[in-house]
C-alpha cells in the first residue's frame, strides 16, 4: 500500500488529529502486519512516553472506523493493518511467524457464499494459509543432517 497522508485519514473519519494516532499510521504504514507491542515500541521510539493504553485505544479506534484491519492468527497476538476493504488473505509461516498478504485466490469475494451460511448473512471472509515460508524453507534445506545414534 502507497503511503497515505495520514490527517486526511483521520479527518474524513471523523476523527481528531492527535499525535498518537499519527504515530500509529505511520508505523503501520511501515510494518504491515504488526502486533500492538511492536506498535507501542515504535511510537515510543517517535514520540518518546506513550502509554500502552493509549495504543490499544487508538488501533481499537482505527479499527472501529475502517482505517485498520485486525487480524487474529491463532497462537499468536492480534495484527494490524492497513490494507482494507479488498479481501485478501494471509499465509503465515509456522517457523518464523512471518505474515504474507495472499490476493483471494478466485476472484472478486468468492469465498462469501458457504454451501451452508446455517442461517447468517455473510459479509465477510478470512483465509488463513499455515505453512513455511521461503526463508526458513531454505534454512531448512541448509540444515545439516542430523547424527544417527546407533544402538550400540
Amino acid at each position: 500500500m502507497p503511503p497515505t497522508d495520514a490527517t486526511t485519514l483521520l479527518r474524513d473519519a471523523a476523527l481528531r488529529v492527535t499525535r498518537p494516532r499519527l504515530a500509529v499510521i505511520e508505523q503501520l504504514q511501515r510494518h504491515p502486519h504488526a502486533d500492538a507491542d511492536t506498535i507501542t515500541q515504535a511510537v515510543r521510539a517517535d514520540l518518546g512516553k506513550v502509554s500502552t493504553q493509549a495504543i490499544y485505544d487508538v488501533l481499537a479506534a482505527l479499527t472501529e472506523v475502517g482505517i485498520v484491519r485486525r487480524i487474529e492468527p491463532a497462537r499468536s497476538p492480534a495484527r494490524y493493518e492497513m490494507r482494507i476493504g479488498d479481501n485478501h488473505h494471509h499465509a503465515i509461516c509456522r517457523t518464523c511467524g512471518a505474515i504474507t498478504d495472499v490476493a483471494c485466490a478466485i476472484g472478486a469475494a468468492p469465498c462469501l457464499d458457504p454451501i451452508d451460511a446455517h442461517g447468517y448473512a455473510i459479509d465477510e471472509a478470512e483465509v488463513i494459509y499455515w505453512g513455511t515460508c521461503p526463508v526458513c524453507r531454505a534454512a531448512l534445506d541448509d540444515a545439516p543432517a542430523a547424527p544417527s545414534v546407533s544402538a550400540d
